[in-house]
């Protein structure tokens, strides 16, 4: 007879781990730490631990920098259309119905009007989960649009630009909203209106090339990827490496094309200080 006898009892398997809803914890792409949905968001959606910014959305934005319950958005439900039938893997007209249903925008900026420490303001804000933050026809239209409420208004404006860079399933059209939004902006340096450009990441393309660019104060948030060309493109068109940091906001700052890199927790006390002073010295 064997001396040992299987039990008839099986091995108790440990508890089974209780199901996380999704969205209740983030890792950090930087660091790797977990954390949790409600501690991301008292940090203004930045990890405590190494600082990195995750990349949020325009409503997010909008909560965190304008004062509660003043913004009145302008052109909700404004939408591409397919001026030049385009297909790829999809058609542009089915892209565009299931972005408008993922996200619950209608494109990839909003705008309106708001107060920032009472200061009143027109802000227009990408959103870069709306195709990559592409800029299309309504993106220039809205920004463009923002631009003049501005001007009309003699308040300041302020445009969060988050983008891939141009939309181009509407070809050259998409292009021309480069031209759109700067000759607005000049009339708007014309009339001496106050105009800050905050630049997240990633900030590229003819988004940079245009409007993010061209702020009377330009701010971007720490790390985030502002250029026009990726830094593969460019590697390979030069055949060089590129410096360390390349194209990253403290390097942008470093050689003039950003004048300061606030952090995102102090973003708004910023923006408060600057348009005190640019209210006050207006009027």
């Amino acid at each position: 007879m064997a001396w040992f006898r299987r039990s008839k009892v099986s091995i108790q398997q440990e508890a089974q781990k209780k199901d996380i809803p999704d969205g209740m914890w983030n890792k950090c792409d930087r660091c790797g730490e977990i954390i949790h949905r409600k501690q991301l968001e008292e940090q203004s959606f930045t990890c405590a631990k190494c600082g990195h910014h995750f990349r949020i959305g325009a409503a997010e934005y909008i909560a965190l920098l304008l004062d509660p319950g003043t913004f009145r958005e302008i052109d909700r439900k404004m939408r591409s259309s397919d001026p030049l039938n385009f297909t790829d893997t999809k058609p542009y007209k089915q892209r565009i119905k299931e972005s408008i249903k993922k996200t619950g925008l209608f494109d990839a900026v909003r705008i309106g009007t708001g107060k920032i420490g009472s200061v009143p303001v027109v802000v227009s804000a990408m959103d870069f989960s709306f195709i990559g933050g592409s800029m299309g026809s309504v993106v220039g239209e809205k920004v463009a649009r923002a631009s003049e409420r501005a001007l009309k208004s003699r308040i300041p404006l302020i445009v969060i630009s988050s983008s891939g860079g141009a939309r181009m399933m509407e070809g050259a059209i998409s292009l021309m909203q480069l031209a759109k939004t700067s000759a607005r902006l000049a009339q708007l340096a014309e009339a001496r209106v106050p105009y800050i450009s905050i630049l997240t990441d990633p900030t590229t393309g003819g988004v940079t090339a245009s409007f993010a660019m061209l702020g009377d104060i330009n701010i971007a948030e720490p790390g985030a990827l502002i250029g026009f060309a990726g830094p593969r493109v460019i590697k390979q068109t030069i055949g060089r490496d590129l410096p360390q940091g390349f194209q990253r906001a403290e390097f942008q700052q470093e050689h003039g094309f950003v004048d300061m890199v606030v952090d995102r927790k102090e973003m708004r006390e910023k923006l408060i200080i600057l348009l005190k002073y640019l209210w006050i010295h207006k009027k």
